[in-house]
């Protein structure tokens, strides 16, 4: 088995710390520091990141959360640039994997956005669709509410995400009889980039190797 390919045990430990699933660490944490979990981002004008913005404490919410998971090797980032911020990495098929994300750790208090239809992202891709999520409950591995869009290489696109246009899906499985979004319940946002669309089907437009999504800004809409 190539270097490459041998899945690494520190990164996957790494991941769970970030986001805090190790319950007796977690645990310890807040006893000697209290919760540090990141507050929601203030709305300005339905703003929720200006990455055109440069802002070092709204990147460091947001960390990888790869197929290292599940025993693959996958890896990403996520990084500022001059006026965006880049979720850019490897994916790789290698051990049964195939996915890269980011995702910001839980709010606290959730973010509310009841008085909004959905999320407009204005991003730069590399020809392949992404996926967007949200989640209106606490856990880490909870119901997901996703969305894909495709990017055009190097052009930059506007991505209106309605909400009541979000797919429940548990592990890219369908979840038909889950209950509706709660955009009043916004517990994190997630953006991947996986051989998988949704029950097993493949993503049409996804190539294993180097990937780059720039975002400029993340908004909700009216």
């Amino acid at each position: 088995m190539a270097q490459s390919d041998r899945w690494n045990p520190g990164r996957f430990v790494q991941t769970l710390d970030f986001f805090d699933s190790i319950p007796i660490v977690s645990t310890l944490k807040q006893m000697v520091s209290g919760s540090d979990a990141p507050t929601p981002p203030p709305l300005q004008s339905g703003i929720l990141f200006d990455f055109s913005k440069p802002d070092a404490n709204a990147v460091a919410i947001w960390g990888p959360l790869d197929d290292v998971v599940m025993g693959g090797v996958s890896d990403s980032g996520f990084r500022l640039e001059a006026d965006y911020a880049v979720f850019t990495g490897t994916v790789s098929t290698a051990n049964s994997g195939g996915f890269a994300s980011v995702r910001t750790r839980n709010f606290k208090p959730p973010l509310n956005l009841a008085t909004y239809q959905g999320i407009e992202l204005q991003v730069q891709g590399d020809g392949q669709r992404y996926k967007f999520f949200l989640r209106d409950q606490d856990g880490w591995d909870a119901l997901a509410y996703g969305y894909s869009f495709d990017t055009t290489r190097d052009e930059w696109v506007t991505v209106q995400i309605p909400f009541d246009q979000l797919t429940p899906v548990f592990r890219a499985k369908t979840q038909p009889e889950a209950s509706p979004f709660n955009p009043s319940s916004i517990r994190s946002i997630q953006l991947m980039l996986s051989k998988f669309e949704y029950d097993k089907a493949l993503n049409p437009h996804f190539e294993p190797g180097p990937f780059y999504l720039r975002i400029r800004q993340i908004s909700a809409f009216r």
